[in-house]
């Protein structure tokens, strides 16, 4: 089973333009987009998160369930779910505020242990960056490497929610010796700084930069670079795309059972090729629908 660990929360989507059109509630968050799209593609994933106990919270986790996610390690809380406020630019790109004080996810704790049957975890997005909760799941991420699990990692940067960038910079730098996979925007890789070369060097088998429509591009340890264009589509909006490439590397990779930190230098050019464009695709469905609505198994061809 696939392990997501992060925050849920509740996107509110503009429905119009303007600052006081009608807001649409929609259950979101990067590493819950990941995990809903990991279910319903069909790979046995495990939702590590802490939850509150209001109306949205209860939303949430029934749409964990419709995925078929395990919901058993969420904690909860009488806290308040985050919110986030979205704003959709006309080509469809999506840029956040967020109301996070007192919020329910980042007081989640470290659990005890991983379900024995883990063979990756997935981290990333807000719940690394608000304390308490953000040391919480970077100890998740040490524990996780140290048993030899694979970890996957996007950082998904905020900007608006990072008091201190270099300090931030400082502790993603720390967190590349535990990181298995690494996969980024380009935006959030010229905010990060550093290179792809800089980043294997540090720990990383891989790293995944995604270039919107233009594609998607691999870095291997091995020197290898592959790429991918991006599938033609009529964008409604991105929200969820990025998640969404996370899942389908993942859950292609569990297909080709390269879910170990070594496996990945095994993967010749056609195993990425053939990945990347199985991420492609699946992006693509995301951005055609409004929301982060993932698609299903059945609405793709195998990774």
């Amino acid at each position: 089973m696939i392990v997501v660990a992060g925050e849920a929360l509740i996107d509110l989507v503009p429905q119009g333009a303007g600052a006081l059109v009608h807001l649409r509630p929609a259950r979101g968050g990067g590493p819950y987009n990941t995990a809903v799209a990991l279910g319903r593609l069909g790979s046995p994933t495990v939702f590590c998160s802490r939850v509150s106990n209001d109306a949205f919270g209860e939303a949430l986790l029934d749409g964990l369930r419709e995925a078929r996610v395990d919901v058993s390690r969420v904690q909860r809380g009488a806290e308040p779910t985050t919110l986030a406020v979205a704003t959709v630019a006309e080509d469809g790109s999506a840029a956040y505020s967020f109301y996070v004080e007192g919020t329910a996810d980042r007081l989640f704790t470290t659990p005890d242990r991983l379900p024995d049957a883990v063979r990756a975890v997935s981290f990333g997005t807000v719940s690394l960056v608000l304390e308490p909760g953000a040391s919480a799941y970077e100890a998740l991420l040490r524990n996780a490497a140290a048993r030899g699990v694979f970890t996957a990692l996007d950082p998904n940067v905020r900007a608006g929610l990072i008091p201190d960038a270099d300090a931030y910079r400082a502790r993603f730098k720390s967190w590349l010796p535990s990181v298995s996979l690494l996969k980024l925007s380009e935006e959030d890789a010229r905010w990060l700084g550093g290179t792809p070369g800089e980043w294997l060097a540090s720990g990383p088998a891989a790293v995944v930069i995604t270039r919107g429509g233009d594609g998607l591009t691999v870095f291997t340890r091995g020197g290898g670079v592959h790429s991918v264009p991006g599938e033609p589509v009529e964008v409604v909006d991105t929200i969820g795309a990025g998640d969404t490439v996370n899942a389908a590397l993942l859950h292609g990779l569990a297909a080709r059972d390269a879910l170990s930190p070594g496996a990945l230098t095994d993967l010749n050019a056609e195993d990425w090729t053939e990945l990347l464009r199985f991420a492609a695709r699946a992006a693509a469905v995301t951005c055609s629908r409004a929301g982060a609505e993932p698609p299903y198994a059945a609405e793709l061809d195998a990774p």
